[in-house]
């Protein structure tokens, strides 16, 4: 049997045993999964606080059997899984994307949902965590205790877009050249790409690169993309004194591809268009991975 502490910025600890399912999101109750509608597991619904438009209102299962907790995930917008436990190692950090399903391990597991909680400016969100402990139930423990968050959010509401940038535009092709080397998995890639190498990409990709042979435009680019994906408050060019800009680009670069602002897919197609825009004749000028 197992005991199992959820908590949340803003809600009282939520305790649920062996036998019973946890269902949250902005709003869950308005959206709960056909699967398990059969299910004999009792079922509770949790509404997370302050969400942000563009957070799912069904974002995950927290599913505890006998022995066994396992976290499906159905959110739109990503999440990260940590934890840590006595091992060699020591620790996993794992990213959530629709339809995956992870088993939490004993002890302290932490799942951050990328820009999911809302500022207090309309443009302004932030990283929601929840800290889900995991443990085995004390043999003398009977009772469980189960606190849930109600939510007023009219059943009717929709999820909104997360923010994003225009396909195709100058920003999003500059968003593919920083986050190139995580979409294609070089997680070692050593250093971001340079403002020359930027351009170069562009210009391969779409055949015209804009202005982007100038350094500034380039950085203007890229401070666009840092307020996309990290908000107003956290945006890394809002303190970068006494900060190496390579690595302010690591992080936006990284982030871009944790949030989906641009996928392994859109880098697929920019190849493609880039090959087809040469007549086909073989992959001269294209490069297939991150190197450069």
């Amino acid at each position: 049997m197992l005991r199992v502490e959820v908590r949340c910025a803003g809600l009282s600890t939520v305790v649920l045993g062996s036998q019973e399912t946890l269902i949250f999101g902005r709003a869950p109750h308005a959206i709960l999964p056909e699967e398990e509608a059969d299910s004999t597991l009792q079922v509770t619904t949790l509404a997370l606080p302050q969400s942000t438009p563009h957070t799912s209102r069904l974002l995950g299962e927290l599913i505890i059997g006998e022995d066994i907790v396992r976290l499906r995930w159905h959110g739109t917008i990503e999440a990260q899984l940590s934890s840590l436990f006595e091992a060699p190692g020591g620790a996993r950090r794992v990213t959530l994307a629709r339809g995956m399903t992870a088993l939490l391990d004993e002890g302290e597991n932490t799942v951050t949902v990328l820009r999911g909680r809302q500022g207090l400016l309309r443009d302004q969100f932030d990283d929601l965590t929840l800290e889900v402990t995991v443990r085995p139930m004390e043999a003398e423990s009977a009772y469980v205790q189960r606190s849930v968050a109600e939510s007023d959010e009219p059943d009717e509401d929709h999820t909104a877009p997360a923010p994003t940038l225009r396909p195709r535009s100058r920003e999003w092709f500059v968003a593919l050249a920083l986050a190139e080397p995580w979409l294609v998995g070089h997680d070692s890639y050593p250093r971001p790409p340079s403002n020359r190498e930027i351009y170069e990409r562009v210009l391969q990709w779409h055949g015209y690169a804009w202005n982007l042979e100038r350094p500034q435009r380039v950085d203007d680019a890229i401070r666009v993309i840092s307020r996309i994906v990290f908000g107003p408050r956290d945006d890394p060019f809002a303190a970068t004194s006494g900060r190496r800009v390579q690595n302010v680009r690591f992080a936006i670069g990284r982030r871009s591809a944790e949030v989906q602002l641009v996928t392994a897919e859109d880098l697929a197609a920019a190849y493609s268009g880039a090959h087809e825009r040469v007549g086909g004749a073989g992959n001269d000028g294209v490069r297939p991975t991150a190197e450069t």
